[in-house]
């Protein structure tokens, strides 16, 4: 009995220092991108050597056995290849699945994600989590004075690096959307993207279905630099204000930032603004289980939920009864949830 309680407690702890340690995973990911180890071996277009990465590096003082080190723990982790000729050669180290989203100018890159994700100013927040459980408040405002729109309204840097990360997820989500949603937007002539950022999302369907007349409604320091679309009109203007009428209004990853009061009225807006018998709402959200162990990445929709906790003032991913209490409260009593390949689900919604 005491040596399965002495395993019990030796195996508590390790999970726990696994969690402990869990920013090791995300800090040596940011050195692969910042280093860019991806591409130089992608450049190669096979597997290299540590030497042929290191030379790819443009260093005079690249600590190889320090490099030798983080390609050993990125192999364990699954990011990277390694394969040692069984002559006794140099290992060779090559991409997989994994470390080709690692690649800075592929198709589905990630690493404006990641980049973004380890900004000092997106970090600090983190550390106010507590702070703001006994406080109140939000952790971003305790952590700069201001919440995120805010900061990103007056700091080009943060306004441009934000802009490039939203761009980098909608095209993931995009491409789950447009291949599993595809009589959603069929018989619309005219689509509002709400909060569109710099246009991505309605340019895309605009391409997969030229008829639609699209626009993109956004805040005046995000649309003045959004690039020009064709089929895709740009709106300077706020969804807590008015929204530009059309058939049908398209919001992704929007509502999660808001608490329920701001969303019932962004809701409402969105009733004035599309006709009340034929006119529908389309969400891209979220949509939490209730019971976590039907759906394993129920893990990474709660992380996302803690992410909005701090990054936000009052945000949070919502379960499909919350959905139903909001979108009633804002006048949409008929909805319709419809799962795609993605962390989040369509929701398609109806005044009527």
């Amino acid at each position: 009995m005491a040596s399965q309680e002495g395993e019990a407690m030796f195996k508590s702890q390790v999970e726990i220092t696994q969690l402990r340690f869990g920013f090791v995973d995300s800090m040596a990911l940011k050195c692969a991108v910042e280093l860019r180890l991806a591409d130089i071996i992608n450049s190669h277009g096979r597997p290299i050597s540590l030497s042929q990465i290191a030379s790819g590096i443009n260093s005079p003082s690249t600590d190889i056995s320090y490099l030798a080190r983080i390609m050993r723990y990125l192999v364990r982790k699954e990011i990277f290849t390694a394969h040692t000729p069984s002559d006794g050669g140099e290992t060779l180290f090559g991409l997989n699945q994994k470390s080709r989203l690692l690649t800075h100018d592929s198709e589905g890159s990630i690493t404006s994600l990641i980049i973004i994700q380890h900004s000092p100013w997106l970090l600090e927040p983190w550390h106010r989590l507590g702070q703001c459980i006994k406080e109140g408040g939000t952790a971003f405002s305790k952590a700069h004075g201001c919440e995120l729109w805010d900061l990103a309204s007056r700091n080009p840097v943060v306004n441009r690096d934000f802009n490039e990360a939203m761009e980098c997820t909608s095209k993931i989500i995009m491409r789950a959307i447009l291949s599993h949603y595809k009589d959603g937007f069929n018989n619309i002539r005219s689509l509002v993207d709400v909060a569109g950022g710099m246009g991505g999302n309605v340019a895309e369907i605009v391409r997969a279905y030229p008829l639609i007349k699209g626009i993109n409604l956004d805040l005046p320091h995000v649309v003045a630099t959004a690039p020009q679309y064709e089929g895709v009109s740009h709106v300077a203007g706020n969804m807590f204000e008015t929204i530009p009428n059309a058939e049908a209004i398209f919001m992704m990853r929007i509502l999660h930032n808001w608490t329920d009061e701001s969303c019932v009225e962004i809701l409402r807006n969105c009733k004035k603004a599309i006709p009340e018998k034929t006119g529908k709402l389309i969400i891209v959200d979220i949509v939490l289980q209730t019971d976590y162990h039907r759906d394993p990445l129920d893990d990474m929709r709660l992380t996302i939920d803690l992410v909005m906790l701090v990054v936000t003032s009052g945000g949070k991913e919502r379960t499909e009864q919350e959905w139903k209490n909001l979108l009633e409260e804002g006048g949409f009593p008929r909805y319709k949830i419809i799962k795609i390949p993605a962390l989040q689900s369509i929701i398609e919604a109806y005044p009527e």
